[in-house]
């Protein structure tokens, strides 16, 4: 390998891809020594071996980096490796404290929606009544299909239009109705 050093200074994408290919082997062997089973299941050692070579591959082409040897070259590799491999933890590690597994036990114990109250019915049927006053006849089915929990897909079936159409019209009125009570208020 030393005879590519001064070629890889030089930023040569041929000695960049031998060395790639000669190293491969060993930092693949250092990663998988160093990634603990936690880790395993979230990543494995040809994710950050790519990743580490993204980045590197920029430094090797702008010639960033010059080494005497190959065993500094390939210690370098293998710092790199590592590190990636810290990040790369530190990172999972961040991640899990922010998920939160349900298990089943505890997914039974969601509470039940609430019904709706007196209220609020009255609220939702004040906003259908403004919502069918501003819609024109042509429009009130797919509105009323919508309100059943039609999906667009189903309502273009039904009524044979686009589903984009299906789309604008519903946001016209959306909008439409957002402009009325902004106007009232």
């Amino acid at each position: 390998m030393d005879d590519l050093l001064e070629s890889l200074a030089q930023g040569d994408d041929n000695a960049t891809e031998e060395v790639f290919q000669r190293c491969e082997p060993l930092l693949r062997m250092v990663i998988r020594r160093q990634i603990s089973r936690d880790l395993q299941a979230r990543f494995d050692a040809e994710d950050i071996l790519q990743s580490i070579w993204a980045d590197l591959v920029v430094g090797f082409r702008a010639g960033s980096w010059q080494f005497n040897s190959s065993a500094e070259l390939r210690a370098f590799l293998i710092l790199a490796a590592r590190n990636r491999l810290i990040d790369r933890a530190r990172q999972a590690n961040a991640q899990s404290r922010f998920q939160t597994q349900i298990s089943h036990d505890r997914f039974g114990q969601v509470p039940a929606q609430a019904s709706p109250t007196p209220s609020e019915w009255a609220q939702a049927n004040d906003l259908w009544d403004q919502l069918l006053d501003l819609c024109p006849p042509q429009h009130r089915v797919i509105v009323e299909k919508k309100r059943d929990g039609m999906s667009l897909k189903e309502i273009a079936e039904s009524t044979q239009l686009h589903p984009s159409s299906i789309r604008r019209i519903l946001y016209d009125l959306a909008r439409r109705l957002g402009n009325r009570r902004t106007t009232l208020d």
